[in-house]
């Protein structure tokens, strides 16, 4: 995985307004960064505005306190808004330079990349932060997005110096499969916030990498 000090291998956790109802989303969030998140990723594409601003404006203190990037997906205007740390753009949101032009160049900027390499190698040359691949196992987010496989997983991380990103119905049980392959990072959304034992779960996850990265804290 390129350096980038911003970001370090292990559990990327994504917010889903169907899973984390307001009075949920920063109990549960905070759980998890307790057990130790690489990245957090607000995914909120219903609330009205003025909703996501508070979320964000509530998840981003909570990653401040833990140390750790706190990303918004797709809206540059909301990263912007509540001063988060980047963005994920998929390939219909918006354009990568556009984004880094609004952004600077130390904002994060990742992209989904599906199961395609030229893509990724794409947003390498404009500088993304890390690219996305999956979904790998069946995913009830996305349950039409293309698949992706080991191979292609393996090719990328022969291919790109950048971190890599799996996501898609991964659990405690076939994350190592990806991380062997060559991901940098699991992003997670039902398998944590599906259930109210967050925190074991971000555990489990975290120690699929281990020792690759150290031991979250206990409470």
């Amino acid at each position: 995985m390129a350096q980038d000090p911003s970001l370090s291998r292990g559990v990327y956790a994504i917010t889903d307004e169907a899973l984390l109802t307001a009075a949920l989303l920063c109990e549960r969030v905070q759980a998890a960064l307790e057990a130790g998140l690489s990245l957090l990723q607000y995914r909120n594409k219903q609330s009205p505005w003025a909703e996501r601003v508070a979320q964000c404006q509530d998840l981003k203190t909570l990653c401040e306190k833990f140390q750790t990037p706190f990303v918004i997906n797709d809206d540059v205007d909301l990263c912007l808004q509540v001063g988060a740390d980047g963005v994920h753009l998929g390939q219909g949101d918006a354009r990568l330079r556009s984004a880094r032009q609004r952004l600077g160049d130390s904002a994060i900027i990742g992209i989904t990349c599906h199961n395609n390499l030229s893509l990724a190698q794409d947003a390498e040359a404009q500088g993304a932060s890390y690219v996305a691949f999956g979904r790998f196992f069946p995913s009830s987010t996305k349950p039409v997005a293309p698949p992706a496989t080991l191979h292609d997983l393996r090719q990328a991380r022969a291919q790109l110096r950048l971190p890599i990103v799996a996501i898609g119905g991964i659990n405690a049980e076939n994350g190592v499969t990806l991380i062997d392959a060559g991901a940098d990072m699991l992003a997670v959304i039902h398998y944590l916030f599906a259930t109210p034992d967050v925190y074991t779960r971000t555990r489990q996850l975290n120690s699929l990498f281990q020792p690759s990265i150290a031991p979250p804290n206990k409470r």
